[in-house]
């Protein structure tokens, strides 16, 4: 009993201490202060001294790889040439050129919808465009820095396959962008679709892979659907008994769970495989710093602005 209360004291010591080399993720950039996936929300992100910039890409007709959470142009944010919102879901970013991508303006917020209702504080930047990842990586050697890392996510669905490249081919494209910035050792993959994952391992071991899960939401993406799941690339949660087991089966270094899925058990496993912990999109104060408390290694949020409060107050450290 001595023993285990011991035990016990140093873990809530360990969980009280600050966190050292914390990764601070700024979603789609900064995506409840300025319009995501753009160069604006990006610098913003960069303002607010993030550890990591997290975005999404996918890829054109012409081969392509842009920014953009959607495969699909999305009319919560979009505006054609004639400054209109879209009425519906737009073309496939796939079905469209790089230079027809260009005629459309993801700025700002259509008014009334729940996106623009859930972000009040986003500010619009009239004129922004779909930015390719080459342009990201420009934006950020013209700011000089020097640190800041990069979390890429693959945007693919298995039950989708005409709106991304297949997974292997879309890994060979993305290593081959990442390596000819000279950003390889300054990023990370991840994706919900696990195939991409597998495939950057074997393309290039040099890269860390993040292993996206989320459980109690959607369940067509459940990576712990004890009837399988067609985004785990085989590796399912009947032959492994946890989404951490699964991850490290993968070949993962890094698990990225829905922060409501993620249990101080759970969070246990995890490290004691050998796994990274982050969680995603921490927007509520509250919940930061109960999974800083915990002992996260990293959170992504839309709001790095109030992270770097919580993680200040902790005496945190990142960067």
């Amino acid at each position: 009993m001595r023993r285990t209360r011991a035990a016990a004291l140093a873990l809530l010591a360990a969980c009280a201490a600050p966190a050292a080399g914390f990764d601070l993720q700024g979603h789609r950039g900064a995506r409840g202060l300025a319009p995501e996936n753009t160069l604006p929300g990006f610098q913003r992100a960069l303002e607010l001294g993030v550890t990591t910039l997290e975005l999404d890409v996918t890829v054109t007709r012409d081969g392509v790889l842009v920014i953009s959470h959607d495969t699909a142009l999305n009319p919560d944010h979009t505006r054609d040439a004639a400054g209109r919102f879209l009425e519906a879901r737009g073309p496939a970013i796939r079905a469209l050129r790089w230079s027809e991508l260009q005629a459309y303006d993801v700025g700002r917020l259509k008014p009334g919808t729940d996106y623009a209702r859930q972000f009040p504080d986003q500010q619009p930047v009239d004129g922004a465009r779909i930015p390719r990842l080459a342009d990201l990586f420009a934006l950020v050697k013209r700011a000089g820095d020097d640190h800041v890392r990069f979390d890429i996510e693959t945007k693919l669905d298995p039950g989708k396959p005409d709106e991304a490249p297949e997974p292997g081919d879309f890994a060979r494209a993305l290593v081959a962008e990442i390596r000819a910035a000279g950003m390889s050792a300054r990023t990370v993959v991840q994706s919900f679709d696990w195939r991409t994952l597998r495939a950057v391992q074997e393309i290039a071991p040099e890269i860390p892979t993040a292993y996206l899960s989320l459980q109690r939401r959607f369940d067509n993406i459940g990576a712990g659907r004890p009837e399988g799941s067609a985004w785990t690339a085989g590796f399912q949660y009947r032959d492994h008994g946890s989404v951490p087991k699964m991850v490290k089966a993968a070949g993962g270094r890094i698990w990225s769970a829905y922060y409501d899925d993620l249990s101080p058990a759970l969070l246990a496993e995890a490290k004691a495989l050998g796994l990274q912990v982050l969680v995603w999109t921490v927007n509520d104060p509250a919940a930061m710093e109960r999974l800083v408390a915990q002992g996260v290694d990293g959170l992504i949020t839309d709001r790095p602005d109030l992270a770097r409060k919580v993680l200040e107050a902790r005496g945190a450290r990142w960067r």
